[in-house]
């Protein structure tokens, strides 16, 4: 059997993705910064020009990781949401995704680079502005889905998720700088109390206003 021959477009294509993945593969070994455009055609196996002829510079390729990064935990997060289910099972999602999302967060030191590097180039700035106003949007949604919305908050959904959003990523950086006090377990336990003081709070809001309600009653 002769060995399907692939279209122009289709070689253009996997050459893009060799490179991308041979970038990724780089920029989290050694970073975005100390990655010349030599070591990832090298681990790719292609010249400078296919490089050239795919994107237009590195940041070009930071910027592609990132967004991917962020479609797939725009995609997981979606997931969770639409599986439903009781409080405590969606409490129990809630945990695992956010755990998880530091836990096996490898792109965190690349958002941290391009943040840097967003300080310097404005058009870049923007691209990782929306990026992570989209995720701040997303999580924000997910808080409303776990409270039945925010009537009952002492806070708005959307300050809840910055709030959820800077734990997040305040953890992930003191693992970064120290493994053996953030551990595992640590991040589990805080992430843990974190949404059980959310719910209980809402608990007792709804109660709360449950009990008021029906004490004015009669002097309706």
């Amino acid at each position: 059997m002769k060995p399907e021959r692939l279209t122009h477009a289709r070689r253009k294509e996997q050459t893009r993705e060799r490179l991308f993945d041979a970038a990724r593969t780089i920029f989290l070994e050694k970073g975005w910064t100390s990655t010349s455009v030599e070591d990832i055609v090298e681990a790719a196996g292609y010249t400078r020009g296919a490089f050239y002829s795919n994107f237009r510079n590195k940041q070009e390729l930071l910027t592609e990781l990132l967004r991917r990064h962020a479609e797939e935990a725009r995609a997981t997060l979606q997931d969770i949401v639409d599986a439903g289910g009781t409080p405590e099972q969606m409490k129990a999602r809630a945990i695992a995704y956010y755990s998880r999302d530091c836990l096996q967060s490898d792109c965190f030191p690349l958002w941290v680079e391009a943040q840097l590097l967003a300080r310097r180039d404005i058009a870049f700035g923007e691209r990782v502005r929306e990026f992570r106003l989209e995720r701040l949007l997303q999580v924000s949604a997910h808080v409303r889905t776990l409270v039945a919305g925010d009537s009952g908050l002492s806070m708005s959904a959307d300050a809840l998720a910055l709030g959820l959003l800077s734990l997040c990523e305040g953890m992930l950086f003191y693992r970064s700088c120290n493994p053996q006090t953030v551990t595992d377990q640590t991040i589990q336990s805080v992430l843990a109390e974190c949404f059980s003081s959310l719910l209980r709070r809402q608990g007792q809001e709804k109660r709360h206003g449950e009990h008021g309600a029906g004490a004015g009653a009669p002097c309706i």
